[in-house]
């Protein structure tokens, strides 16, 4: 009678626990994730602070995945109890039965991102014997099946009768995290099906495709331009480059010359696409305004998280074009060929942050300093702070759409910052004059003030796009203050000039 996953890992798990294991010190740090009827047998490989495990006995992690579909669903990832043999610093993943693949692996957190080669998947399939020898946890097992059903049997009755696998008391949320497919033979050619083209950018185009029965972004670099895919492949692949508001990263390869990102599909397309097919009432754009703040503060944020470190990242490059909408209503953040990876003494004001020219992005959304070229490189912030002046502009072009800051007077169809006083595509010359020299921003509708948020509103874009850099507001400020409006809009009922 074959044996289902939960019961099997539940068995290795507590068999693990009859060989000794050798004294060590480690200070592995693991993902952790774990079905209810696998946490308290899970808990002796050591302490776990919530989606995180410190290893007690062994430098390894583990990671279970189940197929559904042909793509890899979390089952199991924590820390390894016996003294297993992990040289693999990644996550390099094999079949261990039928639609199961697994991994041990000798890094922090390495279990959350997978290697996993499909064609040598299939061969393992045909050959399980020789899948995962001595190099993982679950080896036991396949050399004591006999013996270890009827085990197997009596102490999932005793554990039941006892309760000792007992059901969680409350939801458990489990991390934002990105399972990362890296095709190791580069080839995304047979997995990915092209439908139709979404977009064409500078540096590549982006098609709506299918990807393992999945409809999925995807971002096809020219051969000359591998260096730019490299670049905005790596800053998905930071530690701990997982948040709401950034658009999930897939997996990355090739297809035959070409390189390819794969990135989840925003159904409702570009902010910019959006934003001119419909208007919105308070409670879409407040959404769609504290998502797309929230994301911008996370990317911003020099998080530690254990051993984790991800570096605070300036997108250079933040316009209604490189924001993507959801279908629940919410933004998220792409398109980070022109970013920066700041490093934490750049944030703290030390020199040598960038060498050379630092590669910006949309002419209209750029702040007056890095217009004017006075760009401080010295300093990480002055990158964040020219993301706020974008940040406040995009929240300009949004709440321009919203019909209850209107009232009762027509909703003005979609505009690009600038484009009423410069038109669409404003020249380098003439937005020294109108930004810089004279020191002008985007109109606020007067109709603005009848409504409760109206000043808040007028307030915030204006700290925003302040033309001292250091008087902004931080990111995280930004969505702060968002986070703090009322949900509803009230009419005031003193009257105000148009």
């Amino acid at each position: 009678m074959p044996l289902t996953l939960d019961v099997s890992i539940v068995f290795i798990v507590w068999l693990s626990t009859c060989f000794p294991s050798r004294a060590a010190t480690p200070k592995r740090r693991c993902m952790y994730f774990a079905k209810p009827q696998n946490t308290e047998l899970t808990k002796v490989a050591g302490n776990i602070s919530g989606h995180w495990q410190l290893c007690a006995i062994t430098e390894c992690c583990m990671g279970y995945f189940q197929l559904e579909d042909g793509k890899p669903k979390p089952d199991l990832l924590g820390c390894t109890r016996n003294t297993t043999n992990c040289p693999n610093s990644s996550c390099h993943a094999s079949m261990y039965q039928k639609n199961i693949i697994g991994c041990v692996c000798s890094s922090d957190f390495c279990n959350t991102n997978i290697t996993w080669n499909q064609k040598t998947t299939q061969n393992d399939t045909k050959q399980p014997q020789k899948a995962f020898n001595t190099t993982n946890i679950l080896s036991a097992s396949i050399l004591i099946i006999p013996a270890g059903a009827l085990i197997l049997y009596i102490f999932h009755a005793i554990a039941m009768k006892w309760r000792i696998l007992p059901k969680c008391s409350r939801q458990v949320t489990r991390p934002d995290t990105h399972y990362i497919l890296e095709v190791l033979n580069n080839d995304l050619s047979k997995q990915l099906e092209m439908q139709k083209v979404l977009a064409c950018g500078s540096f590549a185009r982006v098609w709506q495709g299918t990807f393992q029965g999945s409809s999925v972004a995807v971002k096809v670099f020219p051969p000359a331009l591998k260096q730019e895919f490299t670049k905005e492949k790596d800053v998905y692949k930071l530690p701990l480059m997982m948040h709401s508001g950034i658009v999930r990263f897939l997996a990355n390869g090739k297809m035959e010359n070409e390189f390819v990102l794969v990135l989840e599909l925003a159904t409702q397309g570009s902010l910019n696409v959006f934003l001119s097919r419909v208007m919105c009432d308070w409670a879409c754009t407040l959404k769609l305004a504290q998502t797309l703040s929230q994301g911008l503060a996370y990317l911003h944020t020099d998080l530690q998280m254990n051993e984790a470190y991800k570096p605070a990242v300036a997108h250079c490059d933040l316009s209604s074009s490189n924001v993507l909408v959801k279908a629940n209503g919410s933004c998220v953040l792409c398109d980070f060929g022109c970013s920066t990876v700041l490093e934490r003494k750049a944030l703290q004001g030390y020199t040598g942050m960038v060498e050379g020219r630092i590669q910006m992005g949309t002419l209209q959304y750029m702040a007056p300093e890095i217009l004017e070229g006075c760009v401080n490189l010295s300093s990480g912030r002055c990158l964040l702070q020219g993301d706020v002046y974008s940040l406040g502009l995009l929240l300009w072009e949004l709440l321009m759409r919203c019909s209850d800051l209107c009232n009762d007077f027509p909703v003005p169809e979609h505009m690009l910052p600038y484009e009423t006083e410069l038109g669409r595509n404003p020249s380098l010359e003439h937005l020294l004059t109108f930004v810089l020299e004279k020191r002008l921003r985007p109109t606020i509708p007067r109709p603005w003030a009848r409504v409760s948020q109206g000043p808040l509103l007028h307030e915030l874009l204006e700290d925003c796009w302040d033309h001292d850099a250091d008087a902004r507001l931080t990111a995280e400020c930004v969505a702060n203050r968002l986070a703090s409006l009322p949900p509803r809009c009230c009419f005031v009922m003193n009257e105000v000039g148009v």
